[in-house]
């Protein structure tokens, strides 16, 4: 299957209107003790220009008001528009991959939520202007920056820029962008949803753009945002666009986090292994064994496998960890 990836999003809708309301589209959300802010981001939904949705919220044993407010928004809206599940209690990834691999649940299009951010009114609609144009057969991605806030929702900056083309290779050393971003479509859905369940992910977004891109998919990246990411004390993910956010991570790099990160997601996408291009498997076959090699032999194979980062940082970064064996 031939890879199409793209790093410019279709900015005008090539179908229909009609075409692009008739999109049921499955809202992903996932809580845990969110009372905060939860109702700005219910309210957000609300507010969509595009209308054809449904909540399905799974939440993980919130110990605040949190399932109190989703059960006020289900009176609200209804049964049907908004579900309600127990999730998992296995922490954030665990507990979003139990809405991805749910069969009750049936859409066109998916779309992943935090519970604290605050989506722009056309969330929905421009992801899937960008998605529309798609074969329905071929897994097809949609992220993009965010906007960044505090707690009491000030801009103070945006998540980092990228300009390099998205693809495999990419995706084997770094995440592109925020699953609150993302949306996706069906055929996406179902690749993440073969995932083993002894699988440990280490974050879904990244999982997913190593499926996408990997297995000869779309991944569209826009630059612009599509919603305000709040920044707050009690964040399980950070927009990681400061320089202490570089300092954590050049500490995580030299503990082996880093690496164990990798190993995790060789595994999962070992189960993968025959829906990936032959591109993207000679890609993966070199990473993985550059991994266990030689210093020598694994700066050829990080070569030949041709992996890289978003920006000059990262590399010279991606560089350092290969030469100490922490890749």
């Amino acid at each position: 299957m031939k890879q199409h990836l793209a790093t410019e999003p279709v900015t005008s809708i090539l179908n229909s209107s009609s075409e692009l309301a008739a999109c049921r589209v499955a809202i992903f959300l996932c809580t845990y003790n969110g009372a905060k802010f939860l109702v700005e981001q219910l309210d957000s939904f609300v507010r969509q220009t595009h209308q054809n949705w449904v909540i399905y919220a799974s939440d993980d044993g919130s110990s605040d008001a949190t399932l109190s407010i989703l059960q006020r928004y289900q009176t609200m809206l209804g049964a049907e528009r908004l579900v309600i599940f127990e999730g998992p209690s296995q922490g954030f990834a665990k507990n979003f991959m139990s809405l991805v691999k749910n069969p009750t649940i049936s859409a066109d299009y998916y779309a992943f939520s935090d519970q604290d951010d605050l989506w722009f009114v056309d969330r929905l609609e421009r992801g899937l202007a960008n998605l529309l144009a798609t074969p329905a057969t071929t897994p097809a991605l949609f992220c993009s920056r965010t906007r960044l806030i505090d707690g009491s929702g000030q801009v103070i900056g945006f998540s980092p820029l990228f300009a390099r083309q998205p693809g495999f290779r990419n995706a084997l050393v770094q995440s592109l962008a925020g699953a609150n971003t993302m949306l996706l479509n069906a055929a996406a859905r179902d690749l993440l949803a073969k995932t083993p369940g002894d699988a440990h992910i280490v974050s879904h977004d990244w999982l997913t753009y190593l499926l996408v891109s990997g297995c000869g998919g779309k991944v569209i990246y826009d630059p612009a945002p599509t919603l305000d990411y709040r920044q707050h004390g009690t964040n399980l993910i950070g927009a990681n666009s400061s320089f202490a956010d570089c300092l954590v991570r050049i500490r995580k790099m030299f503990a082996g986090t880093f690496r164990e990160w990798n190993r995790h997601n060789l595994y999962a996408l070992n189960s993968h292994h025959k829906q990936l291009t032959a591109d993207s498997r000679k890609a993966f076959e070199c990473f993985e064994q550059a991994r266990e090699s030689s210093l020598l032999r694994r700066m050829y194979l990080l070569r030949r496998a041709g992996v890289y980062r978003q920006t000059l940082l990262g590399n010279i970064g991606l560089v350092v960890a290969a030469s100490i064996g922490r890749i």
